[in-house]
């Protein structure tokens, strides 16, 4: 058995009962979560023959930062009650790899922590009623040294739990959560998510933070060009781990007509959900994306291993991905086109 495939079943023997569940769990009655690995496993591949595969490069850059694998970190929360390090630990062990990370604005850890990490982070951003505190969370993050905001888009409520019992909500101790919150007397309200966003709101993260705005949430091909229309330096085809609206299509049936949509811009496609296997990232990356995202699998390894289980994670999804390419006649990533793929989605 794949490492990778014992680490949710280990993390399970460390974690309390509750805190795995919040971990694997969808929204409502879990349709969604429960599709996302099997929609990238109906895919099937046409590969070339006779195309010299001597030598392969994985290597690319995301938003410009050099990575040496496209399987970048998506973020979430909670990072404390899998490693006593949070957001540290988990950053050394894809720094270690060459990769870059997504941290949460929930985040435990505080952006100038991750910053003095020196391993490349982007921060992911709710914004919240009360834009004082959204506005002194993004000043926070740049002084950290983010690269990027993230904007989630997919979230104007949270998704629906169906617990029963203890929830990771009892479990919760000071410093586990909202390590950036910027001092004030905040009243719930003024945290509660924004539902009154539109495009200009891309705008306004990049000439607050200066920084590129990718918008993570998107799972139509008409929302992915209003993003890019608004200036977003690129999307992420995500359905929040099937952790939003129930039902919510699979991103492995999303990516193509995002894909198509952005095609010819300067917007680069991310996608997350689902990805567990090398063949997962080749199909993806066939499909248009330039590199995928991963969350669960890198909380399993977290708790599992630490810094150096998130390492091992990384390099071993690496090593699924060369050996795919040579096997279907490609040397780079770059090179692959959509053609190499076949549907096998049950309609």
């Amino acid at each position: 058995m794949r490492w990778i495939d014992t680490l949710e079943a280990a993390a399970a023997e460390n974690l309390p009962e509750a805190v795995h569940r919040y971990f694997r769990q969808g929204s409502a009655g879990g349709i969604s979560v429960s599709e996302a690995v099997a929609a990238w496993s109906a895919y099937r591949f046409r590969p070339r023959v006779l195309n010299d595969v001597s030598t392969v490069e994985i290597g690319t850059t995301a938003l410009g930062t050099p990575v040496d694998v496209p399987v970048l970190v998506a973020p979430s929360t909670m990072h404390r009650m899998a490693d006593p390090d949070g957001e540290v630990a988990m950053a050394k062990g894809v720094g270690a790899a060459n990769s870059i990370i997504g941290i949460s604005s929930n985040a435990g850890t505080t952006f100038a922590d991750l910053g003095a990490t020196g391993v490349p982070w982007w921060l992911q951003i709710y914004i919240v009623r009360n834009r004082q505190i959204t506005e002194r969370m993004l000043d926070a993050a740049v002084e950290g040294g983010a690269r990027a905001v993230v904007l989630t888009v997919d979230t104007p409520v949270v998704g629906r739990k169906e617990d029963v019992g203890e929830t990771v909500w009892d479990l919760v101790q000071p410093g586990h959560l909202l390590a950036n919150l910027p001092k004030g007397d905040w009243a719930e309200a003024d945290l509660a998510k924004a539902d009154d966003l539109n495009p200009d709101v891309i705008g306004w993260l990049a000439e607050r933070t200066g920084l590129p705005v990718v918008v993570k949430g998107v799972l139509r091909g008409d929302d992915a060009k209003r993003c890019a229309d608004a200036g977003a330096a690129g999307v992420i085809v995500s359905n929040h781990g099937g952790r939003q609206l129930d039902g919510s299509i699979p991103t492995a049936q999303a990516l193509p007509e995002v894909a198509e949509v952005l095609a010819g811009t300067s917007t680069e496609v991310y996608v997350d959900g689902g990805i567990r296997r090398g063949e997962h990232i080749l199909a993806a990356l066939a499909l248009g994306a330039r590199a995928v995202f991963i969350g669960r699998p890198a909380l399993w390894a977290l708790t599992v291993a630490g810094s150096s289980g998130v390492t091992r994670l990384l390099t071993d999804l690496a090593t699924e991905l060369d050996h795919c390419l040579r096997l279907a006649g490609y040397r780079h990533p770059t090179a692959l086109t959509p053609d190499l793929i076949t549907r096998r989605f049950a309609d």
